[in-house]
C-alpha cells in the first residue's frame, strides 16, 4: 500500500488485504492498481462537495474494480449495508480498500459486517468504531446499527 493511501484521512489497516479510510487524495487513487489493490468500495455519495471528481474513472482506468454504494450519512439504510456485504463477499480474498469521507460510514459498516460474519466480537467491532467516532452522537447511526445487529442476531 502506498504511503499516499496510508496518509488518507483516518486510515486503518484491518489486515494484509483490507484497508479503510476517509477521503483518498486523487494522487493516491491513481496508485492503487500499482499497489496491488483489486477493488475500491466507495461509500461516499459522489454529490458530496469533497468527493473526488472522476474517482470511478481514476480507479477503473487501472483495472481496479470500483464499487459505489452512496450512503446518505443522515439516513444509512439496510439496503446500503446489504450492498456493502455483497461487495465484500464478492471480493473475498482480494486486496480491497474501502473509503468514505471520514471513515465513519466505513467503520460502522465494516464493524457490522465483521461481527455478522463471525470475524469479530461485538466488543472488537465497537472498539474499532469508537477509535474513530461515536455513533451515539448521530441517532440515525445508533438506530441503524441496532437494527442491523437485531437482524443478523435472529
Amino acid at each position: 500500500m502506498s504511503e499516499a493511501v496510508e496518509r488518507s484521512f483516518n486510515f486503518r489497516r484491518i489486515d494484509d488485504r483490507l484497508t479503510t479510510s476517509g477521503l483518498v487524495p486523487p494522487d493516491a487513487l491513481a496508485e492503487l492498481g500499482a499497489d496491488g489493490i483489486d477493488a475500491v468500495i466507495d461509500l461516499l455519495p459522489a454529490t458530496v462537495d469533497h468527493a473526488v471528481a472522476g474517482e470511478a474513472d481514476i480507479v477503473a482506468a487501472q483495472g481496479v474494480d470500483y464499487v459505489a454504494i452512496p450512503v446518505d450519512f443522515d439516513a444509512p439504510a439496510a439496503d446500503d449495508f446489504a450492498a456493502f456485504a455483497a461487495a465484500m463477499d464478492a471480493h473475498e480474498g482480494q486486496r480491497v480498500h474501502v473509503h468514505c469521507a471520514a471513515n465513519y460510514r466505513v467503520s460502522a459498516f465494516y464493524a457490522l459486517y465483521a461481527e455478522q460474519c463471525g470475524r469479530w466480537t461485538r466488543a472488537h467491532a465497537d472498539a474499532f468504531v469508537a477509535d474513530l467516532w461515536d455513533p451515539a452522537e448521530y441517532p440515525a447511526w445508533s438506530a441503524f446499527m441496532a437494527e442491523e445487529r437485531a437482524r443478523f442476531a435472529r
